[in-house]
């Protein structure tokens, strides 16, 4: 089951949005740094907007329409996602579709032009009680040139008494055309107090490296619990590895070693970590302290003291443009390759 109540940090936006349900625009784009919790916001809003009671206008819980959304089977309700997202979270592809099936090549990464046509369908039949009906995309970056294009045409001319929801970490990731059809809700991290108390009542169980975990996802509480979950570590850990070679100016010869490690992650991922080590470098060559990675300032300042600053800060500028093109490389393991030869310069491109 999909969880489907607001998160603590986002109750009042939710309750500011919800109060124009009246009059609200046809699509809407949630946007915000990633791991405050955007998806969520999609999906507890969605629930709000299909209950038949609700409370302060937030989802009763109880009623059948938000029993249909928790189990995922709500007739007037889609969740458009790349199948690995789905597979992650334990979920068909689409709420109210069959489970994706088993394939022989691993689940798309994108959404396809496919799962937008069979969108177009439902849409065209008839909503289950005569009321409203609700998408909600995301990632909308995972959309391609084809089916973002595909999206834009439904948008421009949508049904009746139908919601799209769309979630994105980066507007700058999506067609212009697609974020002008779209009314926009900024959704922020929670200050760090908020976020502590909640990692804190989540479970986290080394509450003495809260700070470390929240550091390392820029604040975000969801990407800190997420990385505790699933290595126990605040930074991955090929990230000292990678620190330590390019210390030793050895950054060429250990890209090889992570390529298998890093082309089986989304490349947004391992490109954010890059770009925060990036920043920490940046800092640390400023004389400041590091930002993200507190526990590995000693190897973090081995490894600004090798570059120069002209050369940090290209390299981070041109991390930046990767992320754009981050979810349709045509080869995983020769983009990582070849991101990470490109970082582990010592000279300024502009010198080679």
């Amino acid at each position: 089951m999909l969880e489907s109540t607001f998160l603590p940090w986002q109750q009042e936006t939710a309750r500011r949005w919800l109060a124009a349900r009246e009059r609200m625009a046809h699509a809407w784009l949630f946007h915000g740094p990633a791991g405050v919790g955007k998806a969520r916001f999609a999906r507890a809003a969605a629930a709000s907007l299909l209950c038949e009671s609700p409370r302060g206008g937030f989802a009763c819980g109880e009623c059948d329409a938000c029993l249909w959304v928790r189990h995922g089977n709500h007739p007037d309700l889609r969740l458009l996602r790349p199948e690995a997202v789905a597979q992650a979270e334990g979920q068909p592809e689409a709420a109210g579709e069959d489970a994706v099936p088993a394939r022989t090549k691993s689940a798309s990464r994108e959404i396809r032009v496919e799962q937008v046509r069979e969108l177009e369908t439902w849409l065209n039949t008839a909503t289950h009680r005569g009321g409203s009906r609700v998408v909600v995309l995301y990632p909308a970056q995972a959309l391609n040139a084809i089916s973002g294009n595909a999206l834009l045409k439904v948008l421009e001319e949508p049904p009746e008494h139908t919601l799209f929801l769309l979630v994105a970490d980066a507007l700058d990731r999506l067609l212009p055309t697609l974020v002008s059809r779209c009314r926009r809700l900024a959704l922020t991290a929670p200050d760090a107090d908020a976020a502590a108390a909640w990692l804190r009542a989540a479970g986290l169980a080394e509450p003495g490296r809260i700070h470390a975990y929240l550091a390392a996802a820029g604040g975000a509480p969801l990407a800190a619990l997420q990385a505790h979950e699933q290595g126990g570590a605040p930074y991955p850990a090929w990230l000292p590895r990678w620190l330590g070679a390019l210390a030793e100016g050895r950054g060429s010869a250990i890209a090889a070693e992570l390529v298998p490690e890093l082309e089986k992650m989304p490349a947004s991922e391992w490109l954010g970590v890059l770009q925060r080590a990036f920043v920490d470098l940046m800092r640390v060559q400023a004389g400041v302290g590091v930002r993200y990675y507190p526990e590995l300032q000693a190897s973090i300042g081995a490894g600004a003291a090798r570059l120069s600053r002209v050369a940090a800060a290209q390299h981070a500028r041109w991390l930046a443009t990767q992320q754009r093109v981050a979810n349709h490389p045509l080869s995983p393991a020769l983009f990582v390759h070849s991101v990470l030869l490109r970082v582990a310069s010592e000279t300024p491109a502009a010198a080679r």
